[in-house]
């Protein structure tokens, strides 16, 4: 293993564009599972992504660049998947099965192309959408995401000299150190990196995978980044995210058919997918509404990923909803994933050894976590919540509600609407920091 010099490489920053997004590749794992049914099951379906800084605070076009924004996302648009990853698709083995992707859907993605984009500037804020296709504009989330973080980085870091640059990133490195030392001493604790959408940078992902992949070992899962996994030979990792039941609850006419819309999705995953992959995410219109009307047949799939509640409390929920329909947990897999660092993954795993296998995805405080790392403190490298979700589906609007209502997405009337349906019970408003 080669290891780059990040300060140095910082500090050189003269040609004229520094690509961010170096692949499409450099994407997280699910985004690649989703798209490939998006594109079987619904083609023709539009859907529109926009970019949403929950930290209201932070004026992001001003600490931003506009120009720079927009060289880095039209050169997105000019990267096509290589003939080197187009192989690697073709022939890795993901989650012990191989060929996952169909070789019908290999051969469109190998002539994909990011679509247009809209951006604009309203308030200290910037008006970023991606309409069209939805198996075009899906694939936008992700580099999205990771090229504004990465340039709000470099836009923090313009002011400091090669020196102040390698205490900053000394410091981070210690800062990670420490955490993999801590970790290393619960060598049961299974740990993936989940932290490609809102990391300080490219390169710093890649560090901090290499240091969890040396640091503890067999307890480093995988990576949910599809290039750092082909290049560090790691698994990839991931299943689905909320757009696919905010989507499909989207096209609903009725309100029958917008309150068993979850359900469809995942009959939709089992069909294209089989037995792999069954991992439920239920805390898109609430966990509680979800657990509530949820048929029997979703008690066998493989596990949950509780996302937006409490991990400690939304795992109880789902083992009492276990155990009443009869599973043992002890046969099931949680995934944890929201906001997690070393004190959440050690008090959950501590909470739930022996009773539940578990798993933790490892995000924003893995990959973007530079707080007090500066010689002088400087506010804008503090992670911020940062999120690209859709807004409408065939000009419909599209609703993320959430068990924590502070990560509620969408019109506020189409809100009001989806909580008559599914509920507002055991949604806890909590502070979104990351």
């Amino acid at each position: 293993m080669t290891t780059t010099d990040i300060a140095r490489r910082v500090y050189n920053h003269t040609w004229k564009l520094d690509p961010i997004c170096r692949s499409l590749l450099d994407t997280d794992f699910y985004k690649l599972l989703m798209l490939q049914m998006i594109w079987g099951l619904y083609p023709h379906v539009d859907a529109t992504f926009t970019l949403t800084n929950r930290n209201r605070t932070v004026r992001l076009a001003d600490e931003i660049d506009e120009g720079e924004l927009r060289e880095q996302l039209d050169h997105a648009r000019t990267i096509r998947f290589s003939k080197k990853e187009m192989i690697w698709l073709a022939g890795n083995t993901f989650y012990g099965r191989k060929q996952i992707f169909s070789p019908e859907f290999l051969a469109w993605l190998a002539e994909f192309r990011l679509p247009e984009y809209e951006l604009s500037r309203r308030g200290g804020q910037f008006e970023l959408h991606f309409p069209g296709r939805w198996m075009e504009t899906t694939m936008w989330e992700i580099p999205a995401l990771a090229i504004i973080n990465e340039l709000r980085s470099r836009a923090a870091m313009k002011s400091l000299g090669p020196f102040a640059l390698d205490v900053l990133y000394a410091r981070a490195k210690a800062k990670v150190w420490s955490k993999v030392e801590r970790l290393k001493k619960n060598p049961d604790i299974r740990i993936s990196d989940f932290g490609t959408r809102r990391r300080h940078s490219f390169l710093w992902q890649r560090w901090c995978v290499e240091a969890l992949k040396e640091g503890i070992g067999d307890s480093f899962t995988g990576t949910s980044n599809v290039k750092l996994a082909m290049d560090t030979d790691l698994e990839a990792l991931g299943t689905n995210a909320h757009e696919l039941p905010m989507v499909l609850a989207a096209l609903t006419r009725t309100e029958a058919e917008l309150k068993t819309s979850p359900y469809r999705v995942l009959e939709d995953w089992q069909r294209y997918y089989g037995g792999n992959l069954l991992i439920v995410l239920p805390d898109t219109f609430g966990t509680d509404a979800f657990l509530k009307d949820a048929p029997d047949w979703v008690a066998d799939w493989t596990g949950f990923r509780p996302d937006s509640a409490p991990p400690i409390e939304g795992g109880e929920r789902i083992l009492t909803w276990w155990e009443k329909h009869g599973r043992d947990p002890r046969e099931k897999l949680l995934i944890f994933s929201d906001a997690l660092d070393v004190d959440t993954i050690e008090g959950t795993y501590r909470h739930f050894k022996g009773r539940v296998r578990m798993a933790f995805g490892w995000g924003t405080n893995l990959t973007n976590d530079f707080e007090d790392c500066a010689p002088d403190e400087i506010d804008s490298l503090k992670a911020i919540s940062l999120v690209c979700k859709v807004s409408e589906a065939n000009g419909r609007p599209a609703v993320k509600l959430s068990d924590n209502p502070e990560k509620a997405t969408g019109d506020p009337a189409e809100i009001e609407r989806y909580l008559k349906v599914f509920g507002s019970s055991n949604r806890v408003r909590q502070p979104v920091a990351v």
